[in-house]
């Protein structure tokens, strides 16, 4: 057994262990990665040939968290891992991003990475190693890549940058991004934030990339010592050079004449797809089953030539605007009826429809992750149906981009959201019409929607997509505001940054070239800035303000807090007193303790069943105070009393001697029976036993000529229901 280990010094006390040649010695290429007691397995296995017909890269990229990481066992009847959760997909998608770019273009066999989770503390987070334990598998491995890359996490505490920040460590950073590179260049950043300044930002993503640095400087180290510093060779592509010239000099200037023409998506497309099957048809059926894959090939270069070329040397893009230019904005709030909240953002040829559900407690989302388990008050859920973007096909389950997309909005929105709110959200965004970030759509629907519903956030939250064509390595370039689609798929970046008036709040940037230079990025960051505040303007021109109430059919929420010693006396043994209070009044009632407080929530369809629930519970909690008149209820009648639940779940003795002016000889001269509904005032509290003295008398006129009461004997039952007769009758 060949075993070679690495390590990785962090400076700060911490190390990250690299070790190859013991585990999963049959895949391509596998490597353990370790820092403290967290634990990942990378692996990569790769098809020696690419698939007949496959023009793209095949790359799946898997994280997995194993429940046992954590001494754990998974929820749910089989007790068994299943499909992964929406942290081990947004992980996934966060490795994906910096490797597939990195690929040889020509190269076309499927590749398949896999990231496993075999130990966790706890404090370390993981998926801040799990780009690390794919390239490094990856380097071990003779698959073609031009890597190597890593990622970490940077959070700034106080002031301070942290690289790859423990969970406690993060709960006070007002940055939370991950960022991967290469040893040369920015591949891509996520993350979210505080209303931060640009330069910020830019400050973290440089303290990112001097760590990046060393994680590729033991990984080229590593690969050499397992002597993989020489890749397998492949052809995964047929080329015909002269074909390539011949579709180059039929298309590009007709191609380039529709790239500066200004039209449409539809209308571009339809005119760009003529060139295409113009060319093809001075081939014949036979020509085309071999010829017809490159000349797609090569006109798909031609078009993103065009592009290019025709903003970079005109300024001109495919729909007509100047690179800093927004596409018009309509937007439509209370546009439906049913829920809650709802507004209607569209830019250009990009549509999102969203809407706003307000909940109770009973609503919240419960999270078991293997490190990562509570319950979710705030959800945004993002859609992409086929049809908005014209596409002929069924609709199948929420996919990776989708969880991808909602989580960066849910980011860019949830710090705007008001302290301590009392209801669970859940935003929804259907997208009905795409032509370019729908998910800076939903980020700004979302923020309509809200406010739509009534929810007091903080402040207004809006997005923008900005792009990036260049060449020479950035000597040459130009940077696009809100970029179109084909913009972002012809084009060598696409940055979303979403933010307030004040700052920035989450931000999503893949880079798809080498030598992005960090005055490109500034200069990027400020053009951002500028589009961010006029779609900022339209929002508050469109909707001035927030509206001040809920709407009428929402739920109604108040909140009380209570000592945590009376939560067993609100739900009663098996529940029966919040039960009853729910069946009675028609509210619902949540209870929880938080930081040693009792929390309740009471919710109801209006006003006048919350305010029922709401005195029932203060009765509940409330102290019984001497000289108080209380409306009470007969629970027992006894010969010498009766008593009475005066307040929810405590009993006073009405003595005889207390019921009634007149000298009783039993209790049934008064009329009084079980069940009956009777007024009492409190008129002592034994400060032994802290049973209570009840008066019917005292609330009653006094009659003329009444001699003054005489002292009582001590009642030596006192209040004891299982007997005592007449005997401390006076």
């Amino acid at each position: 057994m060949n075993v070679i280990k690495k390590t990785i010094d962090l400076g700060d006390g911490r190390s990250i262990t690299l070790e190859t040649g013991k585990l999963a010695k049959q895949a391509d290429g596998s490597v353990t990665v370790r820092m403290g007691n967290t634990v990942l397995l990378g692996t990569v296995c790769g098809a020696k040939e690419a698939a007949p017909g496959t023009d793209f890269m095949p790359l799946q990229v898997d994280y997995k968290e194993k429940f046992s990481a954590f001494g754990r066992f998974p929820g749910g009847f089989t007790r068994r891992e299943g499909k992964p959760s929406d942290y081990e997909v947004l992980t996934s998608r966060l490795v994906d991003r910096v490797l597939r770019p990195l690929f040889p273009d020509n190269y076309h066999a499927e590749v398949f990475v896999n990231i496993i989770l075999f130990s966790a503390d706890g404090e370390d987070i993981p998926d801040a190693l799990a780009g690390l334990a794919a390239s490094a598998a990856l380097a071990v491995s003779d698959i073609p890549f031009n890597g190597p890359i890593s990622e970490v996490r940077v959070g700034r505490v106080n002031g301070r940058y942290i690289v790859n920040p423990t969970y406690s460590q993060l709960e006070k950073a007002d940055i939370d991004i991950m960022v991967g590179a290469t040893m040369d260049n920015i591949m891509m950043v996520e993350g979210e934030m505080d209303e931060v300044q640009e330069a910020d930002m830019l400050e973290a993503i440089k303290v990112a990339h001097e760590a990046i640095k060393v994680h590729c400087r033991v990984q080229a180290e590593l690969m050499e010592a397992c002597g993989k510093t020489v890749k397998r060779e492949y052809c995964h592509e047929e080329n015909d050079e002269d074909l390539r010239k011949a579709v180059h000099d039929a298309c590009y200037a007709k191609a380039y004449a529709i790239a500066v023409s200004g039209t449409d998506k539809q209308t571009r497309a339809e005119a760009f797809e003529a060139i295409a099957t113009e060319f093809k048809a001075a081939y014949t059926e036979e020509e085309l089953e071999t010829k017809g894959p490159m000349i797609d090939r090569y006109y798909h270069d031609v078009e993103k030539e065009a592009m290019r070329r025709a903003i970079l040397d005109e300024g001109k893009r495919l729909d007509g605007r100047r690179t800093t230019d927004i596409r018009p904005i309509w937007i439509e709030t209370d546009c439906l009826p049913g829920p809650h909240g709802a507004a209607v953002f569209t830019r250009g040829e990009t549509q999102s429809l969203t809407t706003v559900t307000l909940g109770t407690k009973t609503d919240e989302k419960i999270v078991d992750d293997v490190l990562v388990h509570g319950k979710e008050r705030f959800l945004l859920h993002y859609n992409f149906p086929p049809f908005s973007t014209g596409d002929a096909r069924a609709q199948r389950g929420v996919g990776r981009r989708e969880i991808g997309h909602g989580n960066l909005a849910h980011r860019a929105l949830k710090r705007m959201l008001p302290e301590n709110y009392p209801y669970v959200i859940r935003v929804i965004s259907d997208i009905l019409e795409s032509n370019g970030s729908s998910s800076m759509a939903t980020v700004c629907a979302g923020t309509l929607a809200l406010r739509d519903a009534g929810v007091q956030i903080r402040k207004p939250v809006s997005g923008i997509a900005m792009g990036l064509i260049s060449e020479n390595r950035g000597a040459n370039y130009a940077i696009l505001s809100d970029i179109l689609g084909d913009e972002d798929h012809l084009g060598d970046m696409d940055f979303k940054v979403t933010g307030t008036s004040d700052g920035i709040t989450a931000t999503q940037m893949d880079i798809k070239v080498d030598g992005l230079s960090y005055e490109i990025l500034e200069k990027a960051l400020a053009q951002a800035r500028e589009g961010r505040l006029h779609i900022l303007e339209k929002i508050t021109e469109a909707q001035p303000e927030t509206r001040p109430d809920l709407k009428p059919h929402a739920p109604r929420i108040e909140v009380l807090t209570i000592g945590k010693e009376f939560i067993g006396a609100i739900i009663g043994p098996g529940g029966k007193i919040v039960q009853g209070i729910q069946e009675k009044t028609g509210a619902t009632i949540s209870i929880d303790e938080i930081d040693g407080v009792g929390i309740v929530e009471v919710a109801g369809v209006n006003k006048e069943s919350i305010n029922a629930a709401l005195r029932a519970i203060r009765l509940i909690v409330a102290t019984p105070e001497i000289g108080e008149t209380y409306d009470g209820k007969i629970s027992s009648i006894m010969p010498y009393g009766a008593f009475v639940e005066f307040m929810p779940g405590k009993d006073g003795l009405l003595h005889i001697s207390e019921m009634d002016w007149k000298r009783l000889e039993t209790v049934e001269e008064t009329g009084l029976r079980e069940g009956d509904s009777v007024t009492v005032k409190l008129v002592d509290i034994d400060p032994k036993t802290g049973k209570f003295k009840l008066s019917r008398k005292a609330l009653l006129p006094r009659p003329e000529g009444t001699p003054a009461d005489r002292p009582q004997r001590p009642a030596r039952y006192e209040g004891n229901r299982s007997g005592g007769g007449n005997r401390n009758r006076r």
